[in-house]
């Protein structure tokens, strides 16, 4: 954790078609090899996902999910005691990667995908991150609005919030993401990131997971994703106070950016 509290976790995508990385390290190898460089880096958390959310991206199979994650998750947990994320809306998925050795959650569904999900969570004590998105990864960039940005997703939260703990999970397993990039505009992502203190409001830990997104390529004029990594540190540094945990794909580099961000915050 970095000297502000902010909780960097590290994403490894190990799947042919994620937006930024797709493929890098979709061989088992190639994803041990990323998981220990993001370690390395300081991340606090390892967010592995095996279906691709980026825009119009096809869903894959469960089976196929599983062949991507379970692996990666066994070895990477039998080299370290590192919190780990299974990133998936698959009820089933969630509950083979808790067994293998994940500790969170997270659905970018926020629950809604899968109806056997909100089981595997009740059977479970570990930390849930729901998120916001309109739409579906398949329609969500196809002309998004909003009657307000900020107060709509607000409003979707505390609906979700409300719906999961009458289902019975305590209030306080939850982490709230505002889903950067998912079903918004710039104009959009940029009003979230502003306005990001109003999500403080439930009380809850909230989730950053803006790297290398389209939004920040399309401002700085950047247009590989990898090449982003700059402006996604820029970026989580602005937001230092307004958020418990970032996700990114250069945790180095994040975590630097923090340090400075947070070092100014305290000089006198």
């Amino acid at each position: 954790m970095t000297e502000t509290g902010v909780r960097i976790m590290g994403i490894l995508n190990v799947t042919p078609d994620s937006f930024s990385d797709g493929g890098n390290f979709a061989s088992f190898e190639a994803a041990l090899a990323q998981a220990e460089r993001l370690i390395e880096g300081g991340a606090d958390i390892l967010d592995i996902g095996g279906e691709s959310t980026r825009p119009f991206a096809a869903p894959v199979s469960c089976e196929e999910e599983l062949r991507r994650v379970i692996p990666v998750i066994e070895a990477v947990r039998k080299r370290n005691a590192i919190p780990i994320s299974i990133d998936t809306i698959k009820a089933a998925v969630a509950r083979e990667a808790l067994r293998a050795g994940a500790n969170i959650i997270n659905d970018t569904s926020a629950l809604r995908n899968d109806p056997e999900m909100i089981s595997v969570v009740r059977e479970t004590c570990v930390p849930v991150i729901i998120m916001h998105m309109q739409g579906t990864p398949a329609d969500m960039q196809i002309k998004p609005q909003y009657e307000d940005v900020v107060t709509d997703v607000i409003d979707f939260f505390a609906e979700r919030i409300e719906w999961i703990t009458a289902q019975g999970v305590a209030r306080d397993r939850l982490i709230i993401d505002p889903g950067i990039g998912f079903g918004k505009t710039v104009r959009h992502n940029l009003l979230l990131l502003k306005h990001l203190e109003k999500l403080s409001t439930f009380g809850l830990p909230v989730l950053l997971g803006h790297s290398r997104k389209r939004f920040l390529g399309e401002i700085a004029g950047i247009p590989a994703e990898a090449e982003r990594d700059s402006v996604t540190a820029v970026a989580a540094a602005l937001c230092l106070d307004k958020m418990a945990m970032v996700r990114v794909h250069n945790v180095a580099a994040t975590r630097q950016a923090l340090r400075v961000a947070a070092a100014l915050r305290k000089a006198q």
